[in-house]
């Protein structure tokens, strides 16, 4: 199936653009049709780490759906003169989990710390008793293929990974090469939120697109994360955004 979404580069990694609705259906119809798919909630981050290690910029480039996560992307984009909404990987996740349970399709989680998989797994099953999961780990273990093996034998239709980047995206790729009909996603750290153990940022502040602000307030180690990296990353959008209308 192609990418019905149109894809926009920046500084040559994709991001996929339209709403999560439209994002949400491409996957269900990749789900219907027993097509596999991963993907990726990109951010500045995430395209810096992407750059310095060759192996995680190729499978962030790959991926079937880039969702526009992070305010940078947004930015970026608007820049190109694109009016996109930031879609937050968290939330994207949850709605999936919510079309899996209306439809009875399998889910495995796999990442975090036993006590926090267990409760998100806990938690989200609460709030949708019809959910079907079929495997769940956390993301702590001796040997990794033992794991994909037992991800295999559970059959899930999608498997939800939080291990942070790149190990989840690593460990994602894997699994994609042994069996590619199955939707992948890494998910970060929606696992602590999801089982109430982080607390997530207050709406209005999602709502503004300043949640990696809150938790830069709340987590201050972050910021060497964070910065130069983000304004570093917006003026190499600019540069390249003026390059491309000059070429133009």
């Amino acid at each position: 199936m192609e990418l019905e979404l149109d894809r926009e580069y920046i500084l040559g990694y994709g991001v996929d653009l339209g709403s999560k609705n439209e994002a949400l259906d491409y996957i269900s119809k990749k789900i219907i049709s027993k097509e596999g798919a991963q993907i990726v909630t990109i951010n500045p981050e995430m395209i810096e780490m992407g750059e310095k290690d060759e192996r995680l910029g190729k499978i962030l480039k790959n991926a079937d759906l880039i969702i526009p996560d992070g305010v940078g992307i947004k930015l970026a984009l608007r820049f190109r003169g694109i009016k996109q909404e930031q879609i937050a990987g968290i939330d994207f996740a949850r709605s999936l989990i919510n079309i899996c349970a209306d439809n009875d399709y399998s889910v495995a989680f796999v990442g975090a710390q036993e006590e926090v998989v267990n409760r998100a797994v806990e938690n989200i099953k609460k709030e949708t008793p019809n959910l079907n999961v079929v495997y769940k780990h956390n993301g702590y273990y001796d040997d990794e293929d033992v794991i994909i093996d037992a991800i295999l034998a559970a059959e899930p239709k999608v498997v939800l990974v939080a291990m942070g980047v790149p190990r989840q995206e690593f460990f994602i790729d894997k699994l994609k090469s042994k069996k590619n009909d199955i939707i992948l996603i890494g998910v970060g750290g929606s696992f602590d939120v999801w089982s109430g153990f982080t607390k997530r940022a207050p709406v209005v502040w999602q709502k503004l697109g300043l949640e990696w602000l809150y938790r830069t307030i709340k987590q201050p180690e972050r910021f060497k994360r964070i910065f130069p990296t983000l304004p570093l990353f917006l003026f190499r959008v600019i540069i390249e955004t003026i390059q491309l209308e000059k070429d133009y």
